[in-house]
């Protein structure tokens, strides 16, 4: 089969999923490509509150990019993750978090002024129970039809991969956490 015979999409959504490390990283790999692109991008974290690697990345970025690149970060931390949870952060607060970083990511996907929306660590809020199924469907079904939208996160649910056109398991085959080893500033966050 010939290139002339396939046809192209006006946009796609893909899926970055799996126990392994790198999801986040893949997304800000395809950012670049977006802003390489000359598109207008919205990078929206759900979950990392505390500084992080990307985050004076994004920051840099936007010094470049200016309006093309917007940075919505709204998550308040690990959620029932023990010790690595953020301290006096209570139940309803991670949930109002989630909830206004999922309307700004809503907003932003439906209303045709990007060209690519991540949304980082949206699936961890929705296994964890800060969104809803129906909150996650709306976004893959209701953005914008000129619009790409990125997902990352463990545990996407299996039956949404019929409204998504790319999805990467990301697998674990050793990481040093299991040897009780923190992570490393850099590299692993």
């Amino acid at each position: 089969m010939a290139f002339e015979d396939y046809a192209t999409k006006s946009s796609v959504i893909v899926v970055y999923t799996g126990q392994g490390k790198g999801k986040t990283s893949a997304s800000l790999g395809l950012l670049g490509r977006g802003l390489g692109t000359d598109w207008t991008c919205a990078f929206v974290q759900f979950i990392k509150y505390w500084r992080v690697g990307e985050h004076d990345f994004l920051d840099a970025l936007g010094d470049v990019y200016g309006q093309q690149l917007v940075f919505h970060k709204g998550g308040r931390g690990f959620f029932n993750a023990g010790d690595i949870s953020e301290k006096g952060i209570t139940h309803q607060q991670h949930l109002r978090a989630a909830r206004n970083t999922y309307d700004f990511a809503y907003g932003a996907a439906t209303s045709g002024d990007y060209q690519l929306i991540i949304c980082d660590e949206i699936n961890n809020a929705f296994h964890d129970g800060l969104l809803g199924k129906k909150q996650l469907k709306a976004l893959l079904t209701d953005k914008h039809e000129q619009t790409n939208l990125c997902l990352t996160g463990r545990n996407f649910p299996k039956e949404l991969y019929k409204h998504v056109d790319i999805a990467t398991d990301m697998k674990k085959i050793k990481h040093h956490f299991d040897d009780k080893y923190l992570a490393n500033r850099g590299v692993d966050y």
